[in-house]
């Protein structure tokens, strides 16, 4: 599929067949973007279907915290368990070589998302660690609690505020999966 082939209907109509999700019981958040969701899924499945094969066969409660290759350095999952932080410690950030799937296994954080086009450098992007940081004023985002049973995706165009602690939730298991952009 071409991505100019790809309608709005069309991503939609995908995104709720959930054929990309292969049996996997978690949902995508609804501030995924179906459009660029079905374009890099069309671009690159091979990845995708790995990187959800993995969250789906994966028992992600006894997995320890650590860094897993999936498919060599294309996708790649981080596990960190360990406290949140108050909103004022956690800064924006985008990646432009990677996509994140972040799925919180156990506990609670608030993820703020925002388009990136929305945002106002405040360093350089560091293209060695693949992000940027940035500010973005408080109309142009949206703040979600992230727990289990759904995870999000954060494409290129996307910021996010990951790890915000939730009132009475200090603590919570999360997952990264990184899969390169093609």
């Amino acid at each position: 599929m071409q991505h100019e082939k790809i309608t709005p209907a069309g991503a939609t109509k995908w995104f709720h067949s959930r054929d990309w999700a292969q049996g996997l019981n978690l949902e995508a958040h609804k501030s995924t973007d179906t459009m660029e969701f079905c374009f890099q899924y069309a671009r690159n499945r091979e990845y995708w279907d790995k990187a959800l094969a993995w969250l789906r066969d994966t028992d992600l409660e006894k997995m320890p915290a650590g860094k897993y290759k999936i498919s060599g350095d294309h996708v790649y999952a981080s596990v960190s368990e360990g406290p949140t932080k108050n909103l004022e410690d956690i800064r924006w950030e985008a990646h432009q070589k990677y996509i994140d799937i972040q799925y919180v296994s156990s506990g609670k954080e608030k993820i703020g998302v925002a388009k990136l086009s929305k945002a106002v450098a405040i360093e350089a992007f560091n293209v060695e660690k693949d992000v940027g940081f940035y500010e973005i004023p408080e109309p142009d985002c949206r703040y979600y609690v992230a727990e289990p049973g759904t995870f999000f995706i954060f494409f290129p165009q996307d910021a996010h505020r990951p790890g915000i602690r939730v009132k009475g939730n200090d603590t919570d298991k999360k997952i990264v999966i990184k899969i390169r952009v093609k």
